[in-house]
Parts: structure tokens; sequence; C-alpha cells
């Protein structure tokens, strides 16, 4: 079974608010592709997340380094660009697949480009602009695991 789940959002900071409540219900191993064109808010969703997960740095896009590990929240957090990644093999470079699979939660921008990273995803959260401000969030899932993220997902944002 793939669930899904739409929200719209019409400010940054609700993006940002929709990414923090995606984080409390993500867990160590988790990944989640995020998909949209640029400007469509990839960035403030990973800063809401990694808010929520208890990082009180700068998060930024990780555009010229592919990959920012942040430790200090309550879980590791790994957020990857692959935008500037030629070709599906150049993950094992950035350590990809360690770092998916280990001891934090993943945010993969760009990793639609690649059917490795799409595979490594429990979630798939699309963008789409809709106006100046205007955001729909689509997620569906991937795994099993997906379908429970999904799930509490729509259900953080429901009564959150």
């Amino acid at each position: 079974m793939t669930a899904s789940f739409k929200t719209r959002t019409v400010s940054q900071e609700d993006t940002a608010l929709r990414g923090g409540a995606l984080a409390r219900v993500c867990r160590p191993g988790d990944c989640i592709v995020l998909t949209g064109d640029l400007g469509a808010g990839k960035t403030h969703f990973a800063q809401g997340f990694a808010r929520e997960l208890g990082i009180t740095g700068a998060v930024s896009s990780p555009t010229f380094n592919l990959v920012l590990e942040y430790e200090q929240g309550r879980i590791p957090f790994y957020h990857f660009d692959l935008y500037r990644l030629e070709t599906g093999d150049q993950l094992e470079d950035i350590d990809f697949y360690q770092l998916v699979e280990g001891d934090g939660v993943s945010l993969v921008e760009w990793g639609d480009k690649f059917t490795e990273a799409v595979e490594a995803a429990d979630a798939i959260l699309a963008i789409e602009v809709l106006g100046e401000n205007d955001r729909m969030l689509s997620i569906r899932s991937s795994t099993a695991r997906g379908d429970v993220l999904v799930a509490a997902f729509e259900s953080e944002v429901s009564h959150g």
C-alpha cells in the first residue's frame, strides 16, 4: 500500500512548520526525498525540520557541500543536496548509503535525479509552487515505514 497526503502552505514559515511536523514523527534511519523547482521552499522545509530536531544553528542549503551533517539535535540530521551530482555512482563518494542507513534522519534535495536515491527513500515529498507564497506539499510513501511516516505526518498537520 502506498500512503499519500497533501497539505497547502501559505508562507515560508508555514512551510517550515510543516517541516517541523514531519521531523516530530521521524526516527533514526528515516529518509525523505524532497522534490520541487528552484525556489519552491525545500530549504525552508529543511530549516523547520532541523529546528524541530533541536538544531539551533543556521541551516542552509548544502548545495556546495552536497551533504551537511548536524549532530546536536535529538537525532543526527543529514541534509543532502544532489543537484550538482551527475551520476548515481557519485552517491558512494559522499557516503550517501552509510548516512541514510545510519543513526540519523535524512532529507535529500534533488534526490529524484537518481533512481538509487529514490529507492533508498521511505517517502517522497514534492513541493509545488502555487503562487508567490502558496505551496502544495504532497507526500507519498515508498516503503512500509513510509506508510507510517505519511500517516503520522498527516495526523501532526491535522491536529497540530
